[in-house]
């Protein structure tokens, strides 16, 4: 997994409540087990109308948030069913950071685990951020996962808090899989005196 320090980049406005998993990536492109590959459907039902042409008033459809590495969203984002391909495909687009005033806990927690860091704020700050998103591409916003802070293209900083264990392994780049390995040795020396002590077993 990728770590997350320190990003600044395009941010795209996306004011809607309540946008469930389905709406992030439709169920018929869940047939997929790998992480990749699914960021071309991200929002398609928005993205596309029926013949599979873009909707050019989407906004990440739209030119100035193309490379947007930052979403701007409404309250309970990520609601819905708890599939993981939800962040696998906000992730494959090139998302980093989804900023909202509260998430879905399943959908939030596997943002984690995706090298995704969502962030909640106060609806009043949620609104600063979206009308600075709304300038377009160069309004370039700065998310420093260290100091926890979230930075305006003006330069307005709001702090924002996030669970300690959950910023060591994003700042770090560790999934599930990476965090068993850090315990390697202690396994392979646990079954080792299993070995001696029960050979039979």
């Amino acid at each position: 997994m990728d770590k997350f320090e320190k990003l600044t980049g395009i941010a795209a406005p996306l004011p809607l409540i309540n946008v469930d998993t389905d709406m992030i990536i439709p169920k018929q492109f869940l047939k997929t087990i790998k992480r990749s590959g699914l960021g071309v459907n991200l929002f398609d039902e928005m993205r596309y109308d029926d013949n599979g042409n873009e909707i050019e008033d989407f906004v990440l459809n739209q030119p100035a948030y193309r490379n947007a590495e930052i979403l701007v969203a409404g309250d309970n984002f990520g609601c819905g069913s708890s599939r993981e391909h939800a962040p696998w495909a906000i992730k494959d687009f090139g998302i980093r950071c989804v900023i909202a005033p509260s998430f879905a806990d399943i959908f939030y927690n596997n943002c984690f685990k995706n090298g995704i860091l969502p962030i909640a704020l106060p609806q009043e700050v949620v609104d600063v951020l979206m009308k600075d998103a709304e300038k377009g591409a160069n309004a370039r916003m700065t998310i420093d996962l260290e100091a926890q802070t979230v930075t305006t293209s003006d330069g307005e900083s709001f702090s924002f808090e996030v669970d300690a264990f959950k910023k060591h392994c994003l700042l770090n780049g560790l999934d599930d899989i990476a965090l068993s390995l850090e315990k390697a040795p202690a396994i392979a020396a646990y079954e080792n005196t299993m070995q001696q002590q029960r050979p039979w077993v």
